[in-house]
C-alpha cells in the first residue's frame, strides 16, 4: 500500500489575494517509491489546539469569551475546528513540495478569529488533519486509487505575528463586526438622526453616552 508523510516547514502572508490568505508550505513525502504516486488529491482540516501553550493575564482575559474564567480551563480548553483546505499534488517522486492555501477570515462571530485577536505574541498551534485520494501505480504499472488514511496529521506552530501581519495587510487598522440586519438598521438609523458621517462614529456616540451614564 502507498504511504505518505506529510508536514508544514513554513508559513508566508499572499500580498496579492482578494481576501486574507496564509500560505503554508506543504512538504509530501513517499515512503514506498516503489509505487510511483502520479497525483493527490489533498484535502485538510486545520485544528486550533489551545492547550499547548501558555497564555499572560491580559490574554486570559481576552479569552474569556471563549473558554470562561482561567479557573474552569481545565474542562474548556479543548481543540477546536479552525478551517478546511485542499490543494492538488502533482507527482510525488519521492517527494513534492507545495503550497496549501487558507482563506482566514476577520469576522468576530468565528471562534478562530476570537482566539487569534485574542493573542499578544508567541505562536498558535495547530493541527493539520490529512485525507483525500491518492493515483499512483502498482508494481505491476496498472492505475491503482487509494484512500489516504485519517491517522496522517502534523503539527505546526503558526507565528501570532504572522496571522496580525496578513490582517494589518489586508485591514490596516480596521477589525470587521457582522451585525443582524435589524441592530444595522437600528445602527443606521442613529448614525442619520445625530447626523454622524460614520458607523464607527456612531458606535463611539454610544460608548460615550454609556458612558456617561455609568457615572
Amino acid at each position: 500500500m502507498v504511504d505518505l508523510d506529510f508536514r508544514i516547514e513554513n508559513v508566508e502572508v499572499e500580498k496579492y489575494s482578494a481576501a486574507p490568505l496564509l500560505l503554508f508550505a506543504l512538504h509530501v513525502v513517499n515512503r514506498t517509491p516503489e509505487l510511483p504516486v502520479l497525483n493527490v488529491m489533498l484535502n485538510c482540516q486545520i485544528r486550533i489546539d489551545p492547550v499547548r501553550r501558555r497564555y499572560d493575564g491580559e490574554e486570559r482575559e481576552r479569552l474569556s469569551d471563549l473558554f470562561g474564567q482561567p479557573s474552569r480551563w481545565g474542562e474548556t480548553l479543548r481543540s477546536f475546528l479552525w478551517t478546511h483546505a485542499s490543494v492538488s499534488v502533482a507527482s510525488v517522486d519521492p517527494e513534492r513540495k507545495v503550497e496549501l492555501p487558507v482563506t482566514c477570515s476577520y469576522d468576530f462571530n468565528i471562534a478562530a478569529t476570537k482566539y487569534f485577536h485574542g493573542l499578544e505574541q508567541g505562536e498558535v498551534p495547530l493541527n493539520f488533519l490529512f485525507s483525500g485520494s491518492i493515483f499512483y501505480r502498482d508494481r505491476e504499472g496498472r492505475l491503482q486509487i487509494a484512500q489516504i488514511p485519517w491517522s496522517k496529521e502534523c503539527a505546526y506552530r503558526l507565528p501570532v505575528g504572522t496571522w496580525r501581519a496578513m490582517m494589518d495587510h489586508y485591514y490596516p487598522q480596521s477589525a470587521w463586526l457582522c451585525l443582524h440586519r435589524e441592530a444595522f438598521e437600528e445602527l443606521d438609523s442613529y448614525r442619520r438622526r445625530l447626523g454622524l458621517p460614520t458607523f464607527e462614529r456612531a458606535l463611539q456616540a454610544l460608548l460615550e453616552a454609556r458612558a456617561a451614564e455609568a457615572t
